[in-house]
């Protein structure tokens, strides 16, 4: 069933059905799931209704499951043979917030150009991740209508939470694991190179976020009668969390590059032959000069080394005018992105030890933890993952990287923890796509080829 011609008239198909599958993508984009506002929780189930049916009209058997948030939509292809994929997406999408900066209305898809001739999807969850979603829908829808079924086994996960936390997903998979049992997973929310070379991310950072708080005197003090005799919260804290890099860019605390893997020379070699300067990429937000560690290339900061950074710091008077004050206490929140060998719980109490090691006897540390997520890495030589790099290679013509990814996605280590399986993370996003923002947007030729390619992707597993 998977042969070049069976393929072949696929990818005809889908060539042919563009625009039934754009008006698919419109009607689901039209749906207002803001999952964060209880106010759109109807909306939630909306798409989740919306999906469950485009599924089972393309024959898969549906289950709309619930949660204690938004419902989850479990699709099973009736195809018993391995080996069987697992590919996890979500329907719901961010608020739409400054409404005042969206050009039209967010929840009225519509087809724009931009100033270089490109076309593009407008609207809210246009990439994030309704059109990412429905680019592997799409693919098979097409293999179903040529072939008459998939050319392998799949379950689709698609899930309602993902952009506000994702908090009920890992018990539900650890609930249901037996009927989301799979060989591999797929997940289509990450991006391309740029707009004409594929990527599949083959690690993602994992994620340490804790929270800080030196106190010292009992109450706020007057800074002309205690001055330069009682400790300063502000200036302790800010003293301790200078001192976490060192002049080159290098974490200091004890023990923490610890299990930190050299890339492998190859890839190594493929990044440093690629066109990635400080210009084109921190230039975009009018930066120039890269602040991670000096002997490191600039996508090796972003994508393969352990970093930290103070996301807030906060303490003492803040309003207009003045108040001279020495503050009882002072706080921040730190957030370390990590990468593969590195234990989230080993970096905390590591953390945690550099900061009371460093706190003047007359104050105290107090701690808050919140999230943690290991870092994930493919195996290179992983076979699905090589099957599916000569596919997309074959769809866009140029070479597919292999690249790793700065940010964190937890259902990819849940995935390991909790079902045994590795995860592919193919998407067809491009960085100006404004995810998050106003006037979001999903390239043309990203849905079309991304559903092209997802096509001849699944061919290739297959084999």
């Amino acid at each position: 069933m998977t042969d070049s011609k069976t393929l072949s008239r696929v990818l005809d198909h889908i060539d042919g059905d563009l625009d039934a599958s754009l008006e698919r993508l419109f009607a689901l984009l039209r749906i207002q799931s803001v999952s964060t506002d209880p106010a759109y929780a109807q909306h939630c189930r909306a798409a989740a209704d919306s999906v469950a049916d485009d599924l089972a009209r393309i024959g898969f058997a549906v289950d709309v499951r619930p949660t204690p948030g938004h419902p989850v939509v479990i699709g099973k292809s009736g195809n018993g043979r391995a080996p069987r994929a697992l590919f996890y997406g979500h329907y719901d999408v961010q608020p739409v917030d400054p409404l005042d900066l969206w050009e039209t209305s967010p929840f009225e898809p519509r087809i724009a150009s931009l100033a270089d001739g490109r076309k593009t999807i407008v609207a809210r969850g246009a990439c994030d991740d309704k059109g990412q979603i429905m680019t592997f829908i799409e693919a098979c829808r097409a293999w179903t209508a040529v072939a008459g079924e998939l050319p392998l086994a799949i379950t689709l996960l698609i899930e309602g939470e993902e952009e506000c936390g994702s908090k009920n997903l890992a018990p539900f998979v650890r609930q249901h694991a037996a009927d989301l049992a799979a060989d591999f997973a797929l997940v289509c929310d990450t991006g391309m190179w740029d707009p004409r070379t594929p990527a599949i991310t083959t690690s993602l950072r994992g994620l340490v976020y804790d929270e800080v708080k030196i106190k010292a005197a009992d109450r706020d003090l007057h800074s002309g009668l205690f001055g330069g005799a009682a400790q300063n919260p502000i200036r302790v804290l800010s003293k301790i969390l200078g001192s976490i890099h060192d002049d080159s860019g290098r974490i200091t605390i004890a023990g923490f590059y610890d299990g930190v893997q050299e890339l492998p020379a190859d890839v190594k070699k493929q990044w440093a032959a690629l066109d990635f300067t400080p210009q084109s990429f921190l230039g975009q937000v009018g930066l120039s000069i890269p602040a991670g560690e000096k002997d490191r290339t600039l996508i090796e900061q972003l994508s393969s080394r352990p970093t930290c950074d103070v996301n807030g710091i906060w303490g003492g008077y803040a309003g207009e005018g003045s108040k001279t004050i020495i503050p009882a206490e002072a706080s921040a929140k730190i957030s370390f992105r990590l990468v593969g060998g590195q234990d989230p719980e080993k970096i905390r109490a590591a953390f945690r030890a550099f900061v009371s090691e460093r706190v003047p006897a007359d104050c105290r540390a107090e701690f808050i933890g919140h999230a943690s997520a290991p870092a994930v890495a493919l195996d290179w030589n992983m076979k699905q993952l090589a099957a599916a790099r000569a596919a997309l290679t074959r769809e866009w013509g140029r070479d597919t990287l292999l690249v790793g990814s700065g940010a964190s996605i937890p259902i990819v280590a849940d995935f390991r923890r909790l079902l045994g399986i590795d995860t592919i993370l193919i998407g067809f996003g491009l960085d100006d796509d404004r995810i998050h923002s106003p006037n979001e947007k999903y390239d043309l030729t990203s849905f079309h080829k991304g559903t092209r390619s997802w096509a001849r992707v699944l061919a290739a597993l297959a084999e």
